[in-house]
């Protein structure tokens, strides 16, 4: 593939890390002997960013383990995190593994009766709470919790008049764990040597798109083993820099933010919260971004609405920039020559807009993006190739460890999630269509659920995943949609949902869509409209509301969706048009129990609370 990307910036493979261990903990404790005090995490606080070396992560790491011990935690218990991305939920989730316990994290959105799920059936004996807003969960369920000794408090700014014997905060801990490392200073490394490759090292819960939550259960070794390939696929080097921002209970941002970035020594960066991300990626501005498909469409919507409201000169340089940006693009995913001519055009529509663009969006230094953990549109990917950005987007899932197939800077084939990973081994069901994955990197089973487990892993090591699709004589795997999402409509027509609801995410206007149809006569669509950008669109218009309620109801909004709802129907046979559809009216977030934290809709939830809605259409 021509070199017209920043692929010449990629780092050397004798320029890749290799660092020992068969555990996380091992892995860390190396990674620590290895680069002492360079600089391995980053935080804000008060608009200061603070940094972090290697020896000081490891001097919190050891002090959190030597207090936990000092606690009687003991080998093989679990300790649950539930908090924000933070500093701390790393700190203390390998100070956990590194005295040979099993690591839980639980969403900070979960609500009070979830936590007492989650630490019931995970047999939690330790519970790390961010701040006040997260104890009060912790506090209103702990009696029905008796496995449960103690709640440690990242932030006590709070709860400062708080007098608990079961309540300690995370300095304290700290301060507990120095007194019990002078008494004991070979304790810990004694853990660490003792952990063995099959041991339990973390759980990960699965989302509950359908059901309640299932514990994932992961080995050191398995972790192990999938940060080493996954480096191989996704080269990182001492010195990236990365961004630590989605939920790290999730297994992306645990596998691909703080375990690789303890492979290969890239610095990781914490954003302040949730909301300023974009103020943050524009700060940080990373060598190698991961996000999921929600982030890329914001940033996406973010550029398209600011070029409408430039002048007709930015208006029209745009576009004639990331029409060239597109031409390129083509060419090369085409594996088609790229011209001289057009080669010169590219570096002078970077030079004048679509630099400036990168700088805007913060990918300006980015030798790669990733996306992945749900369906992208394959525009928005060329999107990002146009701009001169490589986007690879990957599939894996819980309980794949977060690894699976690929795409490759050299090797990009939109719409598909690239080849199975080095040492994966991948295949589709000749009978169901299913995609099944088989290697190290697969979980151990659902905990408690030898029933589940089985049904997911069959006898011979293959992981049925509920994903159907297909390959092609390359290798290259493309996902259709979920075998349970699929819709057959009344007249016997099967409908892959997740196309179609990809292309309208699309849109700047639209933030989600379900699309409804199963034994139906016809296809419709609950949407979600983003909050943001169609305020903007009726304030320009003089179109009256109060809230998002009245937004959604409006008869301009309903035409703006409508026009945008046409666009995409354009692209698909008359039988998987919508034919009607409705704006949901409330602006569901991670909280609502209609989203999973992972901001994926619960398909089974959403048609059961919307059936008059969805009945509506049909009448």
């Amino acid at each position: 593939m021509p070199n017209l990307w920043d692929f010449d910036r990629s780092p050397s493979p004798d320029s890749r890390p290799d660092l020992p261990g068969d555990s996380v903990p091992a892995m860390f404790w190396a990674a620590v002997a290895q680069r002492g005090d360079a600089t391995w995490l980053r935080e804000k606080e008060l608009g200061v960013w603070r940094r972090w070396s290697w020896n000081d992560a490891a001097q919190a790491v050891r002090e959190i383990a030597h207090g936990l011990m000092a606690l009687g935690f003991e080998p093989g218990q679990t300790a649950s995190i539930q908090s924000n991305t933070v500093v701390e939920w790393v700190l203390a989730d390998l100070a956990v593994m590194s005295c040979q316990g099993v690591s839980n994290g639980i969403y900070p959105t979960d609500a009070a009766p979830q936590t007492q799920y989650l630490c019931e059936d995970s047999r939690t004996t330790v519970l790390f709470v961010e701040d006040d807003e997260q104890f009060d969960k912790a506090l209103e369920v702990r009696e029905r919790l008796p496995l449960l000794r103690r709640i440690v408090v990242f932030d006590m700014e709070g709860l400062s008049d708080l007098d608990d014997p079961m309540v300690i905060g995370l300095d304290a801990l700290r301060t507990l764990g120095r007194e019990h490392l002078a008494a004991h200073p070979d304790a810990l490394p004694q853990r660490v040597a003792a952990i063995a490759p099959e041991d339990l090292a973390i759980l990960v819960y699965t989302s509950g798109t359908t059901g309640k939550p299932k514990g994932a259960m992961h080995l050191h070794g398995a972790l192990a083993w999938t940060v080493r390939h996954a480096a191989k696929v996704l080269p990182q080097v001492t010195g990236d820099e990365r961004m630590c921002f989605l939920p790290l209970c999730h297994i992306a941002e645990r596998m691909i933010g703080e375990f690789s970035s303890i492979y290969a020594g890239s610095i990781l960066n914490f954003v302040e919260n949730p909301d300023t991300v974009p103020e943050n990626v524009r700060e940080i501005a990373p060598t190698i971004f991961f996000a999921v498909p929600r982030v890329w469409e914001k940033f996406y919507s973010a550029v398209v609405i600011a070029v409408r409201e430039a002048g007709r000169v930015q208006q029209w340089a745009y576009a004639w920039a990331i029409g060239v940006g597109g031409r390129v693009a083509d060419r090369v995913l085409a594996r088609r020559p790229v011209s001289g001519w057009l080669k010169l055009q590219f570096r002078l529509a970077r030079w004048l807009v679509l630099d400036n663009v990168r700088r805007i969006v913060g990918i300006h230094r980015a030798r790669y993006l990733l996306t992945g953990a749900a369906p992208i549109a394959p525009d928005l990917i060329r999107w990002y190739l146009a701009l001169g950005v490589p986007m690879l987007e990957g599939w894996g899932m819980t309980e794949t460890s977060g690894l699976g197939t690929i795409n490759q800077p050299h090797d990009l084939r939109v719409g598909t999630i690239g080849r199975a990973a080095e040492g994966v081994q991948a295949r589709i069901d000749a009978a169901t269509g299913e995609i099944l994955v088989r290697g190290r990197n697969v979980f151990a089973g659902y905990l408690n659920l030898p029933d589940k487990t089985a049904e997911t892993i069959d006898a011979d090591g293959w992981l049925h995943t509920g994903d159907v699709g297909t390959v092609d004589a390359e290798g290259y795997f493309r996902i259709t949609d979920r075998m349970k999402d699929i819709i057959i409509t009344a007249g016997g027509k099967n409908v892959t949902p997740s196309e179609w609801e990809n292309e309208l995410k699309f849109s700047p206007y639209v933030t989600d869509a379900v699309v409804i149809g199963d034994k139906r006569p016809y296809l419709t669509a609950l949407v979600m409209i983003d909050q943001e950008n169609v305020e903007r669109f009726a304030q320009e218009r003089d179109i009256p509301f109060s809230n998002y309620t009245s937004l959604a109801r409006a008869p301009e909004v309903r035409a703006l969706i409508q026009g945008e709802i046409d666009q995409v129907n354009k692209k698909f046979a008359r039988v998987e048009q919508i034919k009607r559809f409705h704006l949901l009216e409330t602006q569901l977030t991670a909280e609502d129990e209609e989203l999973t934290p992972t901001m994926k809709l619960k398909r089974k939830l959403v048609h059961a609370k919307y059936a008059p809605q969805i009945d509506a259409m049909y009448t």
